[in-house]
């Protein structure tokens, strides 16, 4: 008989490897792109300030059309009125959807809890904060701008043939339309900024509302050699600077008002940023 050994050992098994994931700014990028059209409120939110845009600049021009069509005398707030500001009479409704809906995209994972798991899969803190705000703002910056010339090719063709017709290649039209969608662009940034500097959807939304719409009001109670100095540079004054087409002493030029608006946008941003840092979630 052949002596037989002991069996030979198996070669090296095969080992159960993980696929390695690194994080990079791409991969956040396309996690908060596919966060955001996930939720209803996207699409509902969005829906509106376009409808808000859209709808009331349609609204007013034909409200106009038919003031100057019946003979009466037109009101104060016509008087002067062009195509492009027509077209844009419903932009601070739009500014409120817009800017809500970036507060929501913070605010509503605060809310839910669900930001302790974004931040677990982004330990460093700042990329979810700048790939959030990148997201959303070009999003609204697409919306807006698409509203705004929308708006503006309906009212091109209800004022027609009145002191208020214009051509898109008149001076300053291009410019004001770009800058109506970049002024809601800002203004969503911004709401996204306050979402994570507060934390609170209702808390945001109020100081959102607080500072586009009740700050200029409130500067009109100053005395009246100081509020020309101040209102100027509020962050809803100087950013409509940007698509206005006319200016004057107590109003910003569209690329200082361009500046200040902006610079408002920085100052929030960095807010957001210290409290995302330096505070827990």
């Amino acid at each position: 008989m052949t002596a037989t050994g002991p069996p030979a050992p198996m070669a090296t098994s095969a080992r159960s490897t993980r696929p390695r994931y690194r994080v990079t700014g791409i991969r956040v990028l396309r996690s908060e792109w596919t966060k955001l059209w996930s939720l209803r409120s996207t699409w509902i939110t969005l829906g509106l300030g376009l409808l808000f845009l859209v709808g009331f600049g349609v609204v007013a021009a034909f409200q106009y059309r038919s003031k100057i069509g019946s003979g009466q005398a037109v009101d104060a707030q016509w008087a002067g009125a062009t195509t492009l500001s027509l077209s844009l009479f419903g932009i601070d409704f739009a500014e409120l959807a817009l800017g809500v809906l970036g507060v929501l995209v913070v605010a509503g994972e605060y809310s839910t809890g669900t930001i302790r798991s974004t931040l677990t899969a982004v330990p460093r803190r700042l990329p979810v904060l700048w790939s959030k705000v990148t997201v959303y703002g070009v999003v609204a910056w697409a919306a807006g701008t698409a509203g705004a010339f929308v708006a503006y090719l309906i009212a091109h063709g209800v004022t027609a043939g009145t002191p208020a017709a214009q051509s898109m290649t008149d001076s300053g039209v291009l410019r004001g339309l770009f800058g109506a969608g970049l002024y809601l662009a800002l203004v969503g940034v911004i709401g996204a900024a306050l979402g994570v500097s507060m934390r609170s959807m209702a808390g945001s939304v109020a100081v959102l509302i607080g500072v586009l719409l009740l700050a200029p009001s409130l500067v009109s109670l100053l005395p009246h050699a100081w509020q020309d100095h101040v209102s100027r540079y509020l962050p809803s004054n100087a950013g409509k600077a940007m698509f206005a087409l006319h200016h004057d002493a107590a109003t910003l030029s569209p690329a200082a008002g361009l500046c200040v608006f902006l610079g408002w946008t920085v100052l929030a941003l960095a807010v957001a940023a210290y409290r995302l840092a330096r505070t827990d979630s």
